[in-house]
């Protein structure tokens, strides 16, 4: 029996949330359609269905991931903007945790993902451009362009390092260290704020 298209659209949608969570688990190239599939709960063979290709996904799960992130971003911010806090700073402690780095599968794409995104296919790295000047965006809400493009930079590295270190207390030290050091350099004056 054939869906309607609301059923199909519903689909798609439960195959771009778990594409999104699975490829910033595991890595793009490391996901088969068929692991892409079980995620959603589906069978490999309806993928085609809903993507004329692994890249479409890609980028849609990409995009879905960098959205999620500008949101959660965009909510500490204004939730700092209205307890009078600097929102930058707010940005950066809930960026840079543990959580975020235990959980890749529902953190940054970035971080997660960002050597395979750009090595991608052009859609993929067009949406990945694009949700980058978004994510930047959300954070030059609480300050420069300068300083929300250095600090999106800087909490990118640090995760990654974080997730590579060899220990807790290796990996804890360098969200510390970056944690610190961005605070001090750019939650300091007015441009902050």
């Amino acid at each position: 029996m054939r869906k309607s298209r609301a059923e199909a659209a519903v689909t798609r949608e439960r195959i771009v949330e778990a594409a999104s969570a699975t490829f910033r688990r595991q890595g793009i190239a490391a996901t088969g359609l068929a692991d892409l599939m079980a995620g959603a709960g589906l069978t490999h063979g309806g993928f085609y269905k809903h993507f004329a290709s692994k890249e479409q996904v890609v980028a849609e799960a990409g995009a879905r991931a960098i959205e999620q992130t500008s949101e959660t971003i965009g909510a500490a911010m204004a939730q700092a903007t209205a307890k009078g806090d600097v929102p930058l700073r707010r940005a950066i402690d809930t960026y840079l945790t543990t959580q975020h780095r235990d959980h890749p599968e529902t953190g940054c794409a970035f971080a997660a993902l960002g050597p395979e995104l750009a090595r991608e296919g052009e859609a993929v790295r067009v949406a990945a451009g694009t949700g980058m000047e978004r994510l930047i965006e959300v954070f030059g809400q609480g300050a420069s362009r300068a300083d929300a493009v250095v600090a999106l930079s800087a909490m990118v590295g640090a995760m990654t390092l974080a997730r590579l270190a060899p220990t807790e207390a290796a990996s804890a030290q360098i969200l510390d260290l970056v944690r610190a050091h961005l605070l001090a350099h750019l939650t300091s004056g007015d441009d902050a704020s």
